[in-house]
């Protein structure tokens, strides 16, 4: 056989993965421009949030998530090696204050407890790195550079962000209807892998704005050819063309629907 035909391991990067903290107890301490940051992002993904913080150092968004309850609780005080004990054991801590002595600590009390921690601006004691993010509905696109750069990752979230078609998302949304439909019509697991790699066509032979098109009955349509294996167009489905050729792209699965 000629060449190696599997990708090539690259060393010393991150495990880049979508993080599920809905429902789940997070703690920041902190009440700085860094904390906001960190409270938007894990707010943003449903998470329930306790802040650590003198109230003399809420800075005003901090101060307004607080105020308005989206930050569950505020303990007024700075931290506490207790904060991390039972009955309150966060699922994760954020640190982020200008205490280099105090912040090692808590990385240290965190490692000791196997809680995932982050410490800002310190990457040897941070379990996990913030990226930047560009969001638009259900589509999260993160550049990450490993705790070199924060500052060059929002400059190249904003080049990609830029150059992304407006109806990105809400192809993402209706293609996501979809996946549920087709769920409903093959459901048991020995159909995953055919499932996902029919899903792979339709999002290779579909456009954008095909997808962002897709109404309900066109999905209802469309799940109908699944067990033939088949991925007629979108024209095809409405009764606009007799046949309307298919993409008959070889898609190859990459992991990046998930197994569900």
């Amino acid at each position: 056989m000629g060449g190696n035909k599997f990708p090539e391991v690259q060393g010393g990067g991150s495990l880049i993965l979508a993080w599920q903290v809905r429902n789940k107890h997070v703690l920041v301490i902190g009440g700085g421009e860094v904390a906001a940051g960190r409270i938007l992002n894990v707010l943003n993904a449903d998470a329930h949030v306790t802040v650590i913080c003198p109230s003399s150092g809420l800075n005003p968004e901090v101060r307004h998530r607080i105020q308005t309850g989206q930050v569950r609780t505020h303990i007024n005080r700075s931290f506490q090696p207790a904060d991390l004990d039972p009955p309150g054991v966060p699922d994760m801590v954020l640190c982020a204050i200008d205490d280099p002595a105090t912040s090692s600590q808590v990385y240290k009390l965190c490692h000791e407890r196997r809680i995932p921690a982050n410490i800002a601006d310190v990457p040897p004691e941070c379990d996990f790195y913030f990226g930047s993010v560009h969001r638009d509905g259900p589509l999260q696109i993160m550049v990450s550079t490993n705790g070199n750069g924060p500052k060059l990752a929002n400059i190249i979230r904003r080049f990609i962000a830029g150059r992304l078609p407006g109806n990105a998302g809400r192809a993402v949304e209706r293609v996501g209807l979809l996946r549920r439909k087709l769920r409903r019509v093959a459901p048991g697991m020995e159909e995953g892998e055919k499932r996902m790699k029919w899903m792979s066509r339709v999002c290779e032979s579909w456009s954008l704005d095909e997808l962002c098109a897709m109404e309900e009955a066109d999905m209802e349509g469309l799940v109908e050819f699944y067990k033939e294996g088949r991925v007629p167009k979108l024209a095809e489905l409405r009764g606009e063309s007799e046949g309307a050729e298919e993409d008959e792209t070889v898609v190859g699965f990459d992991g990046a629907f998930g197994w569900w």
